[in-house]
């Protein structure tokens, strides 16, 4: 691993005020450029054990990406609310909620 930004606001730190990267020219990873914060430096070791710590959240919520990904979007569930509301018609709601426990059936929580 390396030097991330999401290493060092997993830590704490906010880019531009607290810090600076970039790019290394030669293509090995990514620097800070300029430290402004009053607190110490962090190691990269910290930075990594923070982008570590950040993948392991990250990971544990693919699922609720990929569902909202597929869920019906919030226009069918205007349309859906409507015709059941107003309407009195069931059928919009129901296909809906079908969908949506398809949708989790799909993509359990872990």
């Amino acid at each position: 691993m390396a030097i991330t930004s999401v290493g060092l606001q997993k830590l704490g730190f906010t880019p531009e005020t607290d810090y600076v990267l970039q790019d290394n020219s030669d293509g090995n990873g990514v620097f800070i450029v300029e430290w402004k914060s009053e607190s110490p430096q962090p190691s990269e070791a910290e930075i990594e054990a923070g982008e570590a710590e950040w993948q392991v959240v990250w990971d544990a919520q693919e699922y609720a990406r990929n569902r909202q990904a597929e869920y019906p979007s919030i226009n069918d569930l205007i349309v859906a609310l409507w015709e059941n509301v107003v309407e009195e018609r069931a059928s919009a709601v129901v296909s809906l909620e079908a969908k949506r426990q398809a949708v989790k059936t799909k993509y359990p929580k872990p």
